[in-house]
Parts: structure tokens; C-alpha cells; sequence
């Protein structure tokens, strides 16, 4: 597979998702919940993920795409080579609440799930992030690089709260809580895929979340990593394995063991 004229292909599909999701911004949004109130699905992600799917499945029959919505399409997952992850709308609430804090995210991955190419794309600012590996991450074909900063005190950082936040203690608030006198600012915007985009763009210094799936974070985590910047689980460990409880630290590199440091005061590591 030809990783070049694999993103342009992702480009084009990202963009198109991303009209769909422009042109029912402003409309009345038809939404039902999954596992609780806070998780919802709209209809423009079912029709914005079938969207990418065939498109993605026509140009290459013999991979597997695991979406959000849809779940596993193509071929037999143990059969092939590459595998396609895509969230085709996240911030969901955002978007059913006319927030415009969300975006498509499509990753292309090895039968290992290591990430090859990953783009993102923010429809309502016309933000367009691509990385493919070993050449680096842009946005809208500038080159991007996480930030220098050193020092927490002086860093801004993201994150975000589960959907069963409700019913499960290990809920992310204490983390919250101890985050907020060592950091200049956090931020909960509601799209951990952007959230990535940002730490890669310099945006952020850092972010850490739990329990996210690996379409919200394969074309993030690439980003982050051709930007410069690192990624590890809550303990320090090497790339994180992608499961349904994925535990993500994210960083320019600099503050990454103080981030580390401070998650592990509240989990008593």
C-alpha cells in the first residue's frame, strides 16, 4: 500500500465526511443514547460512517475497518494486512448541542494496529490534520511540532471524562481535581480526537484520558508522535495496546513525568 497517495485518498474522504457534517450542523439532529444519557449517536454519524466505509472499502477490498457505529466491515479481520479505524463524528454531543468542537478522525493501521497514516479533520474551521509514519505531522500542510514547555505550573493541559462517569469511581475527578493547582489551565472541549490534534499542534502541552476506544485516539496518537511528542499509558508504559479501556498520556515530552507523577499521587502507584 502506497502510504502517499493513501492519505490523499483519506483527505478526500475526510473532507467529504466533513460537508456531510457542515450541512447538518444548523439542522434539527434526530439522536438516541447507547450505554447511558451521556452517550449518544446521532443519525449524521451513521450516515457520515457508511459514507467513509464504502468509500474506504471500495478502494481496498481486502481490509478490515472497525467504526465506531458500524463495527467490524471488509474483509475477515484474521485474514488481512491493514485495518481502518474511524470515528466518523467525534464530539457528538457537541454537534447535537451546536458546539463546534468535533471532527471526523480516520487512521489506517498494520494487521498489529501500529498507526501508518492518520487524518483528522475539523469541518466548522476547516482544519485538516494528516501524519503518516516517519514523515512527520501537519496542519493544513504546515509542519507541526509540540510545544518546549518544562515546568507543569506552566502548562495547559486536556482531558475528559468517560461515559459510565456515573456509576464507576474510577471517574477521572480526583485526576481533575489534582491537576488543577499544578497546571496553568485544562480544558474539557469533548473531542479526544482533537484533543491530540492539539497536543501535536501545540496547542496543548499534555492531555490524559481513560477508557477511550481505539478510533477516537489512532490518527491522534500518530500525530502526537510525528509532532515530537510522546505517548504512554498512566504508568509510564510504551505505546498502549489500543483496547476498550485505554488509558493515554499524551505530551510535548518535557512535562510527561510530572504528568505521570500526578496521576500516580491519586492512584496511590
Amino acid at each position: 500500500m502506497n502510504n502517499e497517495t493513501t492519505v490523499q485518498q483519506m483527505i478526500q474522504i475526510a473532507r467529504d465526511a466533513g460537508q456531510i457534517l457542515k450541512q447538518q450542523y444548523d439542522t434539527p439532529v434526530e439522536q438516541v443514547t447507547k450505554s447511558s444519557d451521556a452517550d449518544i449517536v446521532t443519525a449524521t454519524d451513521k450516515q457520515v460512517e457508511k459514507l467513509i466505509s464504502q468509500a474506504i472499502l471500495a478502494l481496498y477490498p481486502d481490509t478490515h475497518l472497525v467504526g465506531e457505529e458500524g463495527g467490524g466491515q471488509g474483509a475477515p479481520i484474521e485474514e488481512v494486512e491493514y485495518l481502518w479505524f474511524v470515528d466518523p463524528l467525534d464530539g457528538t454531543s457537541n454537534f447535537a448541542n451546536k458546539i463546534p468542537q468535533f471532527c471526523t478522525s480516520i487512521a489506517l493501521t498494520d494487521k498489529n494496529r501500529v498507526p501508518l497514516v492518520g487524518v483528522i479533520y475539523d469541518p466548522m474551521r476547516d482544519e485538516l490534520y494528516t501524519a503518516r509514519q516517519g514523515a512527520g505531522a501537519t496542519l493544513n500542510n504546515k509542519p507541526l511540532k509540540v510545544t518546549e514547555k518544562n515546568q507543569l505550573s506552566q502548562s495547559i493541559l486536556a482531558s475528559g471524562f468517560a461515559y459510565d462517569r456515573r456509576t464507576n469511581p474510577n471517574n477521572n475527578t480526583a485526576q481533575w481535581t489534582a491537576f488543577v493547582p499544578k497546571v496553568r489551565g485544562l480544558r474539557r472541549m469533548g473531542a479526544a480526537a482533537l484533543d491530540l490534534a492539539y497536543v501535536a499542534a501545540g496547542r496543548y502541552d499534555g492531555y490524559w484520558e481513560r477508557s477511550l476506544k481505539a478510533w477516537d485516539v489512532m490518527a491522534g496518537v500518530l500525530l502526537v508522535k510525528e509532532a515530537g511528542g510522546m505517548v504512554t499509558d498512566y504508568q509510564g508504559g510504551d505505546m498502549p495496546q489500543f483496547d476498550d479501556d485505554g488509558r493515554y498520556v499524551v505530551s510535548n515530552g518535557h512535562i510527561h513525568q510530572q504528568i505521570l507523577g500526578a496521576l500516580a499521587e491519586t492512584y496511590g502507584w
